[in-house]
């Protein structure tokens, strides 16, 4: 089904309003086409899955997660699908993208260049 979801756009609205630190310092970088004129959004859906970033047009998902997420077999089934439907995910930890935001922005910007 193509168009609007309301529950789905209210869901993505309410991550986007309570975005940690480390995403939203990402997301100043990935705003506006900066990064090779790519587009990405943030709290998007792919299938039943949000993704922090992803970038459509190149089929590349940016996460950016915290000590919770170490090992996480959830994570291990989210990257399956989105694997297995086309998608690159490029997983960050929040001290990374803190601490060395250009190391993550070169990472994603090589990925993209392919």
């Amino acid at each position: 089904m193509r168009g609007p979801r309301p529950a789905v756009t209210e869901f993505s609205r309410r991550l986007r309003t309570n975005s940690t630190d480390a995403e939203a310092k990402l997301w100043k970088h990935l705003r506006a086409r900066q990064i090779d004129g790519r587009k990405f959004v943030r709290q998007a859906p792919v299938g039943p899955y949000f993704c922090d970033f992803v970038c459509r047009e190149q089929k590349l998902v940016v996460e950016v997660d915290g000590g919770q997420h170490a090992a996480s077999r959830k994570d291990k089934r989210r990257d399956h699908y989105l694997t297995m439907n086309g998608y690159h995910v490029l997983r960050f930890w929040n001290n990374d993208v803190l601490g060395n935001i250009e190391g993550v922005v070169s990472v994603i910007h090589a990925k993209l260049r392919g």
